[in-house]
């Protein structure tokens, strides 16, 4: 794992360090780890054509002359866009391999190691890069990944990942709308060998992972194809602290499909498809009180229902295809591609148990189609100028369709209290929008000095769906090789966010009224887009050849802040704006690679407060509201210290890791204080794993691994909370056990 500076580093006012209270020797030892800071990114060479033949060639030749090309202009893709001046952290399948569980972790998991990530729970989102809630965007190949409708699981499986580049800061002007991190993967096609493997993963919670990997190629075709299928009875965050918990199992499935084909000596036509399936159960919170008021529902005494004993769950799934040519001659390069992307998600209540303890039982079905246009270029004008632009155009139709079941109040008692009916009222809300955006952007990367490239343009969004708006986006983008072993970035970037259209609410607040589902706060003023102003410097600095050590500070100051929030029974996000808000902090990064041993570290100071909630306000209670209204407050997913850290170390063909953990804790609200005053204790967690591979098997080789996740067994609140479903506490996971076994062929 690396840190290149090509990607940049921020400008900001940096927020107290406080102390390191809750943070052990354990992993203050461990953050000589940090992550490889590298050497700058310089612009991208030109291409070296490669001269076809006057006459065919043997077979393995012709194969070595396609592979050739192919290499080629996958190089000529990755100089389309480079994050010149952006910060970007770059996770090889190598470093994923050495992770304790390997490719079977999930990417969000992956991507923790990164400086600057915070985990959540699934519930909401499961990770935040540098204080921001989601705002991340999912690139293959440079192509970009509609958002989609998704909650507890992760449509895409590390096992075709080649590498994982976490790009933040001031970015570029390629990216955009989606800006508080970029997660672009390179598939593993480029060094594919022809053959595949087959392994079983599995352990603690009755886990068994199988999964498949196979590649070839033949008449200039290459292709790959991925797949798993995985079960456990341990599917999402725990919601108690008990080490089992109820109604908790889970299936999932991924499969992953990559074809190409070389045409000739500048273009490649390939085609990429992905498929993602679940089911998941909501854990059960056994000793729930039902709400005041409720006394029977449908003939069914309240205090009959047993919060152990509901049967709530999820299904989620989603396809995607993209279809791109690849086309690299001369001073040119270009990639343009056609994609499309189906998700859905279906949250199936348990009728009486939701309405007693939730006051509303809603069965509820999202979906999300989008289709779109993708193209990225890039010419090399002079040996100093290179101009890029692009275009994005996307469509996207998605559905919204809740039956709700709900008690209607039929009075108050001697204090004021509801009572409510004993049997049920239907309330039927279905919606559905088609939303449109599009995007221009144009930069040119100058070579000013032979140790200073500046990247300045800009990108135009406009968005037409639940908001209407647009924005003229300036970039401005500096990377200075001061001297050999040091390299110092800095950048602006003015950033345009529109809401997730998958996401947004338009149920009519009033559906609810005078029942059992009725909001505390009856506003709902509508989502807004998200402006904001980002700052980011910092230098990364060669120590010696081995051993790299980096800081990046940033601020961004936003009018609208988007943030999103579970609210409401099923367990699907809403955004809501903030008035105004700010993101600051500092990044501290490390690392060191000698021989079979290598190690990261990263420790991260920062804060995220806003003011005014200004959009979707029944969602708040009158309290909070208030107070939000003239404050700044916390908001609840900003975590004030983040560290994570590993090592690695490989003898005689097994190889030996660690990783850890740790943070100061999201925020909390303890009864009685103002909102996300508080925070949930601080926590660690650390990961051990083993791998031996055994070469010169018949048929290939064999890898063994043992992997203990939560070594420590240290219990810990990831969110605090009370009720049932995603409404009670969440807890890390606990200690587990996984062995594991691939066999190539």
């Amino acid at each position: 794992m690396r840190r290149t500076s090509a990607a940049g580093h921020r400008l900001a006012t940096l927020p107290t360090c406080g102390s390191l209270a809750g943070l052990s020797a354990v992993s203050i030892a461990l953050l000589g780890a940090l992550p490889s800071p590298a050497t700058a990114q310089q612009a991208p060479a030109a291409s070296t054509p490669v001269p076809e033949t006057a006459q065919a060639a043997p077979s393995t030749e012709k194969s070595e002359q396609i592979s050739v090309i192919a290499k080629r202009l996958n190089e000529a893709r990755d100089s389309i866009s480079p994050s010149i001046g952006a910060s970007t952290y770059t996770i090889t399948n190598a470093a994923i391999q050495s992770l304790p569980g390997g490719e079977n972790n999930p990417i969000d998991q992956i991507t923790l190691q990164a400086p600057g990530v915070d985990q959540d729970n699934l519930a909401n989102g499961g990770l935040h890069v540098r204080n921001e809630h989601l705002n991340v965007q999912y690139r293959i190949d440079g192509v970009i990944l509609p958002d989609g409708v998704s909650f507890f699981g992760e449509s895409i499986s590390p096992r075709f990942v080649g590498s994982l580049d976490l790009v933040t800061g001031a970015l570029p002007a390629q990216y955009g709308l989606r800006t508080a991190g970029i997660i672009d993967i390179d598939s593993k096609t480029e060094e594919l060998q022809p053959g595949g493997q087959i392994g079983i993963y599995g352990g603690s919670y009755g886990t068994i992972t199988p999964s498949v990997e196979y590649a070839g190629s033949a008449d200039g075709y290459s292709y790959f194809v991925s797949g798993d299928y995985s079960q456990s009875n341990h599917g999402v965050d725990a919601v108690t602290s008990s080490y089992n918990q109820i109604h908790d199992d889970n299936l999932q499935n991924h499969g992953f499909g990559y074809i190409d084909k070389v045409l000739d000596a500048s273009d490649k036509l390939s085609l990429m498809v992905g498929t993602f399936n679940s089911q998941f159960q909501i854990p059960n919170n056994p000793g729930q009180a039902p709400l005041p008021g409720i006394t029977a529902i449908n003939g069914t005494p309240a205090s009959a229902i047993n919060s152990a004993d509901l049967s709530e769950h999820q299904t989620e799934g989603s396809q995607f295809g993209a279809l791109s040519l690849l086309h690299s001659a001369g001073d040119l390069d270009f990639q343009v591609t056609a994609f499309t992307k189906y998700s859905t998600l279906h949250y199936h209540p348990d009728e009486n148990g939701d309405l007693a303890f939730t006051g509303i039982a809603e069965d509820a079905f999202r979906s999300s189609w989008a289709s779109g246009l993708q193209a990225d270029a890039s010419w090399r004008v002079a040996d100093d100028h290179t101009l890029r632009a692009g275009l994005l155009l996307t469509g996207e139709h998605v559905t919204a369709e809740t039956n709700s079941n709900v008690l209607a109040q039929t009075g108050t008692d001697a204090a004021g209290n509801p009572i409510f009916a004993t049997t049920t009222t239907n309330v039927v809300a279905d919606a559905e929008k088609t939303g449109y955006t599009y995007s221009l952007y144009l930069q040119d990367e100058w070579k000013l000095l032979p140790d200073l490239t500046v990247n300045y343009g800009g990108r135009f969004d406009v968005v037409n769906g639940y908001t209407e708006g647009n924005q003229l986006s300036p970039r401005l983008n500096a990377v200075w090789q001061a001297t050999p072993s040091t390299v110092v970035h800095a950048g602006y970037a003015s950033y345009f966010t529109p809401p997730p259209l998958e996401l947004v609410s338009t149920s009519a607040v009033n559906l609810f009224a005078n029942t059992s589902a009725a909001p505390a706060v009856s506003q709902n003023s509508a989502i807004k887009n998200e402006h904001a102003q980002y700052l980011d410097a910092g230098v990364i600095q060669d120590v010696t050849s081995n051993f790299k050590v980096g800081v990046d500070v940033y601020y961004k100051y936003a009018r609208n802040l988007l943030d999103e929030g579970q609210f409401g029974a099923p367990v699907i996000l809403t955004p809501f704006n903030y008035h105004v808000g700010y993101n600051r902090g500092v990044e501290l990064t490390t690392s060191y690679q000698q021989g079979n041993f290598s190690y990261y570290g990263n420790l991260a100071i920062a804060e995220q407060k806003a003011e005014g909630i200004n959009s979707a306000q029944f969602s708040f209670s009158p309290d909070d509201l208030a107070f939000a209204a003239d404050h700044l407050i916390n908001t609840d997913h900003s975590q004030r210290m983040t560290a994570s850290a590993g090592v690695s170390y490989a003898l005689e063909g097994t190889r030996f890791s660690a990783d850890i953990l740790a943070g100061t804790g999201l925020r909390s609200q303890p009864p009685g204080d103002t909102i996300n005053e508080g925070t949930v204790p601080s926590y660690e967690q650390v990961n051990l794993g083993a791998s031996h591979r055994f070469e010169d098997l018949p048929g290939g080789a064999l890898t063994v691994s043992v992997n203990l996740i939560n070594a420590l067994d240290e219990t810990y609140l990831l969110r605090s909370g009370s009720g049932i479903g995603e409404f009670t506490n969440q807890y890390g996971p606990r200690r587990t056990l996984f062995l594991g076994v691939t066999k190539e062929f």
